[in-house]
């Protein structure tokens, strides 16, 4: 499903909610799970334990001319059900893009993964002219869902 502002994709994956909340709580384990290929790897990170805390990540891509960090500002945290961060480059505060994870237990060993790429609250033009929203497409948050699954031990 998708709007203006946002796209999102669900899948159920064969992989208790807490073995996969395991995967995504760990910066470490995200490279293995990007469809869209930007994310390169962690520069600095611990398991994700709360709101409010940030990671750091290398990228690349020529939407940012190469190689570049993002800061990862945590908005959302239910351990085992619910991850949410917004993105912005390293060293800025958080423009409103956001990346939301919602783990639903369909079953002892089912999880329904619904992965939203939010970008309602960016208001910055500046930051609306040179992001060309979306940056990525629903075939690869569908991606990055298979991986997931694949990381997961599910399918």
């Amino acid at each position: 499903m998708s709007n203006d502002m946002q796209i999102t994709v669900s899948r159920t994956i064969d992989a208790p909610a807490q073995a996969i909340f395991d995967v995504l709580s760990n910066p470490e384990r995200h490279p293995a799970l990007d469809g869209s290929g930007f994310v390169r790897s962690v520069a600095q990170a611990d398991r994700i334990q709360k709101v409010g805390e940030v990671f750091t990540m290398n990228m690349a891509g020529d939407h940012m001319g190469g190689d570049y960090q993002t800061d990862n500002h945590v908005t959302g945290y239910d351990e085992n059900s619910l991850l949410a961060w917004q993105t912005t480059p390293a060293g800025t505060e958080p423009f409103g893009w956001e990346w939301v994870w919602r783990l639903e237990q369909q079953g002892p060993d089912q999880t329904l993964v619904t992965h939203t790429y939010d970008w309602s609250k960016v208001t910055d033009k500046e930051i609306l002219q040179k992001v060309k929203f979306p940056l990525v497409s629903q075939s690869q948050l569908d991606d990055t869902l298979a991986k997931l699954a694949e990381v997961s031990g599910g399918s």
